[in-house]
Protein backbone atom coordinates (compact mmCIF):
# COMPACT_ATOMS: atom_id res chain seq x y z
CA UNK A 1 0.00 0.00 0.00
CA UNK A 2 1.22 3.51 -0.79
CA UNK A 3 0.24 6.86 0.59
CA UNK A 4 -1.85 8.90 -1.82
CA UNK A 5 -2.71 12.54 -2.28
CA UNK A 6 -6.13 13.14 -0.69
CA UNK A 7 -8.73 14.70 -2.94
CA UNK A 8 -10.13 18.04 -1.83
CA UNK A 9 -13.83 18.24 -1.05
CA UNK A 10 -14.04 21.66 -2.72
CA UNK A 11 -12.81 23.41 -5.85
CA UNK A 12 -9.48 25.22 -5.87
CA UNK A 13 -11.25 28.56 -6.31
CA UNK A 14 -13.86 28.01 -3.61
CA UNK A 15 -11.89 29.84 -0.91
CA UNK A 16 -11.52 33.04 -2.92
CA UNK A 17 -10.76 35.81 -2.22
CA UNK A 18 -8.95 34.71 0.94
CA UNK A 19 -6.96 31.81 -0.54
CA UNK A 20 -6.46 32.14 -4.27
CA UNK A 21 -7.02 29.38 -6.82
CA UNK A 22 -3.48 29.36 -8.22
CA UNK A 23 -1.88 28.97 -4.80
CA UNK A 24 -4.33 26.27 -3.75
CA UNK A 25 -3.74 24.29 -6.93
CA UNK A 26 0.07 24.46 -6.73
CA UNK A 27 0.04 23.87 -2.98
CA UNK A 28 -2.05 20.72 -3.36
CA UNK A 29 -0.85 19.02 -6.53
CA UNK A 30 2.80 20.12 -6.41
CA UNK A 31 3.94 20.64 -2.82
CA UNK A 32 1.71 18.09 -1.10
CA UNK A 33 2.19 15.52 -3.86
CA UNK A 34 5.98 15.82 -3.46
CA UNK A 35 5.69 14.97 0.26
CA UNK A 36 3.57 11.94 -0.60
CA UNK A 37 5.99 10.74 -3.29
CA UNK A 38 9.03 11.19 -1.08
CA UNK A 39 7.41 9.37 1.84
CA UNK A 40 6.55 6.43 -0.43
CA UNK A 41 10.11 6.33 -1.77
CA UNK A 42 11.65 6.34 1.70
CA UNK A 43 9.37 3.54 2.93
CA UNK A 44 9.49 1.44 -0.26
CA UNK A 45 9.26 -2.26 0.67
CA UNK A 46 8.80 -1.34 4.33
CA UNK A 47 6.01 -2.55 6.59
CA UNK A 48 5.73 0.96 7.96
CA UNK A 49 3.92 2.10 4.83
CA UNK A 50 0.87 0.16 6.02
CA UNK A 51 0.42 2.55 8.96
CA UNK A 52 -1.92 5.52 8.75
CA UNK A 53 0.08 8.71 8.29
CA UNK A 54 -0.86 9.99 11.76
CA UNK A 55 0.21 6.73 13.40
CA UNK A 56 3.43 6.76 11.38
CA UNK A 57 4.49 10.23 12.52
CA UNK A 58 3.51 9.48 16.12
CA UNK A 59 5.92 6.52 16.12
CA UNK A 60 8.94 8.17 14.50
CA UNK A 61 11.02 7.70 17.64
CA UNK A 62 10.83 3.91 17.29
CA UNK A 63 10.79 3.57 13.49
CA UNK A 64 14.08 2.34 12.06
CA UNK A 65 14.82 3.75 8.60
CA UNK A 66 18.08 4.89 7.04
CA UNK A 67 17.08 8.55 6.71
CA UNK A 68 14.74 9.38 9.55
CA UNK A 69 15.06 13.16 9.18
CA UNK A 70 13.97 12.94 5.55
CA UNK A 71 11.05 10.74 6.62
CA UNK A 72 10.17 13.20 9.40
CA UNK A 73 10.08 16.10 6.95
CA UNK A 74 8.10 14.36 4.23
CA UNK A 75 5.71 12.23 6.27
CA UNK A 76 5.11 15.30 8.41
CA UNK A 77 4.39 17.31 5.27
CA UNK A 78 1.85 14.73 4.16
CA UNK A 79 0.16 14.55 7.55
CA UNK A 80 0.08 18.31 8.07
CA UNK A 81 -1.37 19.12 4.68
CA UNK A 82 -3.90 16.28 4.88
CA UNK A 83 -5.27 17.91 8.02
CA UNK A 84 -4.99 21.45 6.67
CA UNK A 85 -7.23 20.78 3.66
CA UNK A 86 -10.00 19.39 5.87
CA UNK A 87 -10.23 22.45 8.10
CA UNK A 88 -10.77 24.90 5.24
CA UNK A 89 -14.27 26.01 4.24
CA UNK A 90 -16.22 29.22 3.78
CA UNK A 91 -19.25 30.05 5.85
CA UNK A 92 -19.03 27.96 9.02
CA UNK A 93 -19.48 29.34 12.54
CA UNK A 94 -17.60 28.68 15.78
CA UNK A 95 -20.13 27.44 18.30
CA UNK A 96 -20.91 24.75 20.87
CA UNK A 97 -18.43 23.02 23.16
CA UNK A 98 -15.41 24.26 21.22
CA UNK A 99 -16.46 27.89 21.55
CA UNK A 100 -16.95 27.43 25.30
CA UNK A 101 -13.56 25.72 25.63
CA UNK A 102 -11.76 28.49 23.72
CA UNK A 103 -13.36 31.11 25.98
CA UNK A 104 -12.42 29.10 29.07
CA UNK A 105 -8.80 28.64 27.96
CA UNK A 106 -8.10 32.08 26.47
CA UNK A 107 -10.59 34.38 28.20
CA UNK A 108 -12.45 35.31 25.02
CA UNK A 109 -12.58 34.56 21.31
CA UNK A 110 -10.85 37.89 20.66
CA UNK A 111 -8.00 36.95 23.00
CA UNK A 112 -7.67 33.59 21.27
CA UNK A 113 -7.44 35.17 17.83
CA UNK A 114 -4.97 37.79 18.98
CA UNK A 115 -2.71 35.21 20.61
CA UNK A 116 -2.89 32.96 17.54
CA UNK A 117 -1.95 35.89 15.29
CA UNK A 118 0.88 36.98 17.59
CA UNK A 119 2.38 33.50 17.73
CA UNK A 120 2.00 33.04 13.98
CA UNK A 121 3.60 36.34 13.00
CA UNK A 122 6.51 35.89 15.42
CA UNK A 123 7.37 32.39 14.22
CA UNK A 124 10.65 32.74 12.36
CA UNK A 125 10.91 30.96 9.03
CA UNK A 126 8.79 28.10 7.76
CA UNK A 127 6.48 26.06 9.92
CA UNK A 128 2.99 25.63 11.28
CA UNK A 129 0.75 27.12 13.95
CA UNK A 130 -1.47 24.69 15.86
CA UNK A 131 -4.36 24.68 18.26
CA UNK A 132 -3.80 21.49 20.23
CA UNK A 133 -5.75 19.66 22.90
CA UNK A 134 -4.11 18.01 25.89
CA UNK A 135 -6.81 16.37 27.99
CA UNK A 136 -9.28 19.27 28.28
CA UNK A 137 -6.73 22.07 27.93
CA UNK A 138 -6.28 23.98 24.67
CA UNK A 139 -3.04 25.71 23.73
CA UNK A 140 -1.49 27.40 20.70
CA UNK A 141 1.92 26.12 19.63
CA UNK A 142 4.19 26.28 16.60
CA UNK A 143 6.45 23.76 14.95
CA UNK A 144 9.31 24.26 12.53
CA UNK A 145 9.45 22.85 9.01
CA UNK A 146 6.92 19.99 8.71
CA UNK A 147 6.95 18.89 12.34
CA UNK A 148 3.63 17.97 13.92
CA UNK A 149 2.56 17.84 17.59
CA UNK A 150 1.76 14.13 17.14
CA UNK A 151 5.51 13.53 16.81
CA UNK A 152 5.83 14.31 20.50
CA UNK A 153 7.96 16.53 22.65
CA UNK A 154 11.28 14.84 21.85
CA UNK A 155 10.96 15.34 18.09
CA UNK A 156 8.74 18.37 17.49
CA UNK A 157 9.26 20.21 20.77
CA UNK A 158 5.53 20.16 21.50
CA UNK A 159 2.81 17.57 22.01
CA UNK A 160 -0.95 17.29 21.89
CA UNK A 161 -3.79 16.36 19.57
CA UNK A 162 -4.00 18.93 16.75
CA UNK A 163 -7.49 20.24 16.07
CA UNK A 164 -6.58 23.32 13.99
CA UNK A 165 -3.51 24.26 11.96
CA UNK A 166 -2.22 27.04 9.73
CA UNK A 167 0.56 26.54 7.18
CA UNK A 168 2.99 29.46 7.41
CA UNK A 169 5.44 28.27 4.78
CA UNK A 170 5.78 30.97 2.14
CA UNK A 171 4.49 28.60 -0.55
CA UNK A 172 1.10 28.73 1.22
CA UNK A 173 0.59 32.45 0.68
CA UNK A 174 3.36 34.20 -1.27
CA UNK A 175 1.68 34.34 -4.68
CA UNK A 176 -1.20 36.36 -3.26
CA UNK A 177 0.15 38.03 -0.14
CA UNK A 178 3.89 38.30 -0.96
CA UNK A 179 5.65 39.24 2.30
CA UNK A 180 2.41 40.27 4.05
CA UNK A 181 2.17 37.27 6.33
CA UNK A 182 -0.18 39.01 8.76
CA UNK A 183 -2.70 39.66 5.98
CA UNK A 184 -2.65 35.93 5.22
CA UNK A 185 -2.99 35.01 8.90
CA UNK A 186 -6.00 37.30 9.34
CA UNK A 187 -7.59 36.03 6.12
CA UNK A 188 -7.44 32.54 7.62
CA UNK A 189 -10.29 33.33 10.04
CA UNK A 190 -12.62 33.55 7.04
CA UNK A 191 -11.93 30.05 5.75
CA UNK A 192 -11.83 27.87 8.87
CA UNK A 193 -14.14 24.88 8.78
CA UNK A 194 -15.28 25.17 12.38
CA UNK A 195 -17.55 22.14 11.96
CA UNK A 196 -14.53 19.93 11.26
CA UNK A 197 -12.43 21.55 13.99
CA UNK A 198 -15.27 20.93 16.46
CA UNK A 199 -15.41 17.26 15.44
CA UNK A 200 -11.69 16.97 16.15
CA UNK A 201 -12.12 18.72 19.49
CA UNK A 202 -14.88 16.29 20.50
CA UNK A 203 -13.04 13.22 19.23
Amino acid sequence: MKYTLPALSYAYNSLEPYLDEKTMRIHHIKHHQAYVNNTNDILYNSNFINLSIDILISQLDIIDVSNKIKLQNNAGGHANHSLFWTILKLGTVLEGDLKIAIKDNFGSITNFKEEFERIAINHFGSGWVWLVKNNEKLSIVTTVNQNNPLMGQNISGVSGFPILCLDIWEHAYYLKYQNRRMDYIRAFWNVINWDEVSKRFNR
